[in-house]
């Protein structure tokens, strides 16, 4: 394919591009992994209602007489209890939540009450009622609408309601309650639709109910670019992690859904405009740094598109879609760090389907025949140790994340996320003990059995400390655990041991069948060694 470059030039290009990403589908989780009966809200407020870290999923939830959500252990799908405790400590509907990326048991939120919460989440689980809050911040005048904490630095958290300003909070301080922002940042004339930091939080986007793109300096707040288009109505925006560039999604003039691309450091026309569809729900995007995918999930549809996004033309590149006849009113993203590496997972949604009260878990993983860890499509990402504290940034240091692997049993990640184990395998020098070479005495046969029966046995005391270690979740032994007190609790005991007793069942047949034939190889032995 010949295109032109920058010098108009004729230059080829291959038509088909080479991508370890082409053939990525979405996987829904099975009935027994969703959460079912979860009252989620009937706000028709424009947010995700959820966020997701690798202990905790956090939803908005109906509430008589103020604002609340709802805190579930990752691990604890099925129905959930109806009298199950509730954050609640807000006057009004909770309008959005996020997690800290640097502490999974620390949560902010804001509400129609115009304030903001920090709540500290007590480990392993929410067992009642949480009323009283780690630190409230009072400065907004009108409710509060969006947060988001700094990509890099500890305690900082950004705010933003319908006062049309963006608050700057240091949380490093042994005060309960503030009263006084670090910095506020006025410069918009009408409500803020979205914030976006970039990758070493030194720029802050936002998108603005006048139509309007900014791209501002998040510690000064000092407008650097803003968006005059007028045939692109803007809802949301996005930064594109390191390739200096911004994503909206919106409506076009005649009122189809769209997204678009601009150059950061020049907002005055977008590279790349593409339109998607008809339909009226709001765009949420995500980008995914590591793999240089995007992701479009719709309000109130079904699907998720995923392309992937490159620096050069033609930018967005469709891979395929995710498609499900639940419709989503929100969604939250686990961060990159709990996925799932032994499936060749790289994303995963959880979608609240309301009509249903359900949250439903989708995976988007891709297909490779090997189980071992593909160190190809999980480069280095984002881990949980900030890179400044809340005073370096404030003083003007700026800094990328910190990166760890994704590599099961890295040191970095021990403590953060659990990785499923897989049942040890014998070696090639163990599997040849098994065979019965030709030409082996009785005596040998004899002294390797008792050897292998000795391995196996030190082998089993191993495997069984380690399944004892991974059943140990946040915190939660299965072993040591309190009586049930619901009956879903009951259940889900039930049927993990259950599950456990089939797993055992099945390595003391194959225990037996090998000793058997061990056994049978000898009596053969012994029978030739008589007949001579």
């Amino acid at each position: 394919m010949l295109t032109k470059n920058k010098d108009n030039k004729m230059t080829w290009q291959p038509q088909y591009r080479s991508s370890k990403y082409r053939h990525v589908f979405g996987k829904p989780a099975n009935k027994e992994s969703c959460y079912d009966c979860v009252p989620i809200t009937r706000s028709v407020h424009d947010n995700h209602f959820c966020s997701v870290n690798p202990i905790f999923i956090a939803v908005v939830t109906e509430c008589a007489g103020g604002g609340a959500f709802i805190v579930i252990p990752l691990q604890q799908s099925g129905k959930l209890d109806p009298h199950y405790p509730k954050v609640c400590g807000h006057r009004g509907n909770v309008l959005d939540i996020k997690w800290n990326p640097f502490d999974d048991y620390v949560i902010a939120s804001c509400s129609e009450d115009a304030s903001v919460k920090i709540w500290d989440i007590p480990k392993p689980c929410v067992t009642k009622n949480i009323t009283t809050a780690k630190k409230e911040l009072l400065g907004h005048t009108r409710r509060v609408g969006l947060l988001e904490w700094h990509p890099t630095a500890s305690n900082i958290l950004f705010s933003t309601g319908y006062d049309y300003k963006i608050m700057i909070w240091n949380l490093d301080t042994e005060e309960s309650i503030i009263c006084s922002p670090v910095r506020t940042i006025d410069c918009h004339k009408d409500v803020i639709l979205s914030m976006s930091f970039n990758a070493d939080g030194s720029l802050l986007a936002t998108s603005c109910k006048d139509r309007k793109i900014r791209v501002l300096d998040a510690r000064q707040g000092n407008i650097l670019q803003e968006s005059n288009s007028k045939a692109h109505k803007v809802n949301k925006v996005l930064f594109l992690g390191n390739m200096q560039k911004l994503l909206s999604t919106g409506t076009s003039r005649w009122n189809s859904r769209e997204m678009a691309l601009w150059d950061q450091d020049n907002l005055s026309v977008p590279l790349h405009q593409e339109d998607l569809d008809g339909s009226s729900g709001l765009l949420f995007p995500f980008f995914d740094n590591d793999t240089n995918m995007l992701y479009i999930v719709g309000k109130g549809d079904g699907n998720i598109r995923y392309y992937e996004v490159s620096p050069q033309k033609p930018h967005f590149h469709y891979l395929n879609e995710y498609r499900s006849y639940l419709p989503q009113k929100g969604i939250g993203v686990l961060p990159k760090r709990g996925v799932d590496v032994s499936s060749c997972e790289i994303f995963r949604f959880y979608k609240l389907v309301a009509i249903k009260g359900l949250i439903e878990p989708v995976s988007m993983i891709v297909p490779r025949r090997s189980e071992s860890y593909q160190d190809d499509i999980y480069p280095m990402t984002a881990g949980t140790k900030p890179s400044l504290t809340a005073h370096e940034w404030l003083s003007g240091i700026n800094r990328g994340p910190i990166v760890v692997s994704l590599r099961p049993g890295s040191k970095s990640l021990s403590s953060q996320v659990e990785f499923t184990r897989e049942e040890p395998k014998l070696s090639a020098k163990e599997t040849r003990h098994e065979e019965r070479p030709a030409g082996k005495t009785l005596y040998e046969i004899e002294y390797k059995t008792e050897i292998i029966r000795e391995d196996r046995g030190k082998r089993r005391t191993g495997r069984m400390q380690e399944n004892r270690n991974s059943l140990i979740s946040n915190g939660f032994d299965l072993f040591e655990c309190p009586p049930p007190k619901t009956e879903n609790e009951l259940l889900q005991m039930f049927y993990k041991q259950q599950e456990e007793i089939r797993r055992l069942r099945e390595q003391i047949s194959q225990r037996d069948v090998q000793i058997r034939q061990l056994e049978l190889e000898i009596k053969n032995v012994r029978n030739n060694a008589g007949s001579y």
